[in-house]
């Protein structure tokens, strides 16, 4: 975008509005049941080829469970709710794809940029498209030695004024759970287990604190959501906290051995800010050996599904 001045610069209007796919366009259009998704999780969250083929693996999964996937993203700057394939195969393996929380959207857009979306603005773009119900591994938070960095994602202020319902895992458990936790209650976020009375952690089954409430079905979900929607009090959003079965979480004792480790390798390698949770993230794919990629994956695709059927439920 240029000045119009004395040099003769033109200004270039270039159309912001939100792009739509076909499929979400026409689900839209029907009434029929969407689920939003991420794209860093293609772009940032895991190795290629895996991260392609587990793209698709997700939106096929909330296909079979009844929903239409809306993978979110940014090309050239133009904010798409609904990639095509060919979009999806785009920014699995561009080397260029911008990491955008909500506050990178509009820089990005005026920029014409490539982006991938994270929880924080994948939430914002849903809710501003409609969509109620996202699906996600697990959700940033307060990050360890916070009461000194001030290091806490986005996710939690964003969570706080958008009414989406989100699927997750919990919070990566590479963060500081309990003090998330605190945040989340602090925000006025609901956090509801889904079959439990604990709060998962990502990897792991049981993120070691105690959870309110919880629901056992997806019609339960829904019902919650729908009593915020009659309420109308607060906007905030709904944490549908969906645990591992024990018997696919990855080792606990291999989890704290490899944090432990990749937490000394941050303050080794100074690594700071947004750069923490993909630089850990592929600290543990490689110390487990593609054991906490099989995990992460399992995450996803049980979250898609029950995010799907909530969505139909809704």
């Amino acid at each position: 975008m240029m000045p119009h001045g004395e040099r003769g610069y033109r200004c270039v209007v270039i159309n912001h509005a939100i792009r739509y796919g076909a499929e979400v366009a026409a689900a839209r259009e029907a009434g029929s049941p969407v689920v939003a998704l991420e794209s860093t999780i293609i772009s940032h969250g895991l190795p290629r080829p895996s991260n392609l083929t587990v793209a698709r693996d997700i939106e096929a999964t909330v296909r079979a469970a009844g929903a239409v996937p809306a993978t979110i993203g940014m090309l050239g700057g133009e904010i798409v709710v609904g990639l095509s394939d060919e979009e999806i195969v785009h920014l699995a393996g561009s080397d260029d794809v911008v990491k955008l929380s909500v506050r990178d959207l509009a820089p990005a857009a005026a920029g014409r940029a490539d982006g991938a979306t994270t929880v924080a603005a994948t939430s914002a773009i849903a809710v501003a498209a409609g969509i109620a119900v996202f699906a996600t591994g697990g959700l940033g938070g307060v990050h360890r030695g916070a009461g000194t960095t001030f290091d806490e994602s986005a996710d939690l202020t964003a969570l706080s004024r958008l009414p989406i319902t989100v699927v997750c895992a919990g919070v990566k458990s590479i963060l500081d759970v309990g003090a998330t936790l605190e945040r989340l209650e602090t925000l006025g976020v609901s956090v509801v287990g889904y079959g439990t009375r604990r709060f998962p952690g990502f990897y792991l089954t049981d993120g070691g604190f105690d959870l309110d409430w919880s629901v056992d079905d997806p019609a339960s979900a829904a019902a919650i959501v729908r009593a915020a929607r009659a309420q109308a009090v607060h906007q905030g959003a709904t944490i549908i906290a969906n645990p591992l079965p024990v018997d696919e979480q990855l080792d606990p004792d291999l989890h704290d051995r490899v944090l432990a480790e990749g937490l000394a390798g941050l303050e080794r390698d100074h690594v700071t800010g947004k750069d923490v949770t993909p630089h850990l993230l592929s600290h543990f794919h490689a110390a487990t050996e593609g054991r906490s990629l099989d995990v992460n994956v399992r995450i996803i695709l049980r979250n898609a599904d029950l995010a799907a059927r909530i969505a139909a439920a809704l």
